[in-house]
């Protein structure tokens, strides 16, 4: 059989990845039209789906090779309206609408960090540790805010403070996405790549106890991994403040 050397790619494995972008895109829009409707736990389902959906368009665009500009600024596109939007509106119209001018400034201040997130993710590619995040990213933070929401609705929480907790949340993740601080991207476990057996026993541990309670396991999971950049931050800083404290000991010691 002759092979065409050099031969164009399927115009059809072009669109898999971004099918899976506008799946994206539906989950937040399907989630916005549920939060106008009082359907806040079909919302958050949908929020969590287009974070699904978000994570495969990337994994299978660099599985294929099919990695394209265009595939790139539709995804920013689907985020901001998935993860910005969607969950701003989620939020507002459960129960920040109670504290007025505070309650839609505490979902536009999120709204806005997940914008300026994504604009300064856009101009970093290529120029980043790509083992990390510059600022917790935005999928993370919608998925703290919509769980958080989803447990209170199925508890039927409805009080100020819970309100309250929830604006501090918002203004909370927001100015994580915002910030230096490192958060573990876990691009570097591939599907392709081989990963311990114990990453694989975890995972599927979660998915379990996801399937018994999803809003509570999914709200401990990011919420832990909230908690996680600015701890291993200030773990960072400690062992570097304790190895150049050695440093200097050694140093005086050989004087």
């Amino acid at each position: 059989m002759n092979i065409i050397p050099n031969e164009p790619r399927s115009r059809g494995i072009y669109l898999l990845p971004n099918l899976f972008t506008i799946g994206s895109f539906f989950g937040g829009f399907f989630a916005i039209v549920s939060s106008f409707t009082g359907n806040y736990d079909n919302a958050a389902i949908a929020i969590f789906i287009a974070m699904i959906m978000d994570s495969l368009d990337g994994r299978v665009a660099r599985l294929t090779n099919t990695m394209t500009s265009f595939g790139a600024e539709l995804d920013s596109l689907a985020d901001m309206v998935s993860f910005a939007v969607a969950p701003a509106f989620l939020a507002y119209t459960w129960s920040l609408s109670a504290l007025g001018k505070f309650g839609w400034l505490a979902a536009f201040i999120y709204m806005v960090a997940v914008a300026l997130r994504l604009a300064r993710f856009n101009t970093q590619i290529g120029n980043v540790d790509k083992r990390y995040f510059q600022g917790m990213p935005c999928p993370a933070a919608a998925a703290v805010v919509t769980s958080f929401i989803w447990i209170c609705y199925d508890f039927e929480i409805v009080s100020k403070l819970a309100t309250l907790a929830l604006a501090f949340i918002m203004i909370s993740v927001g100015t994580l996405m915002i910030s230096n601080i490192r958060f573990r991207s876990f691009k570097d476990a591939e599907l392709k790549n081989h990963v311990p057996f114990v990453v694989i026993l975890i995972a599927v541990l979660v998915l379990v106890l996801i399937t018994f309670d999803p809003s509570k396991v999914l709200f401990v999971v990011f919420a832990g991994y909230a908690i996680s950049g600015p701890v291993a931050t200030i773990w960072g800083l400690r062992q570097k403040k304790r190895l150049r404290k050695n440093f200097l000991n050694l140093h005086k010691k050989h004087e």
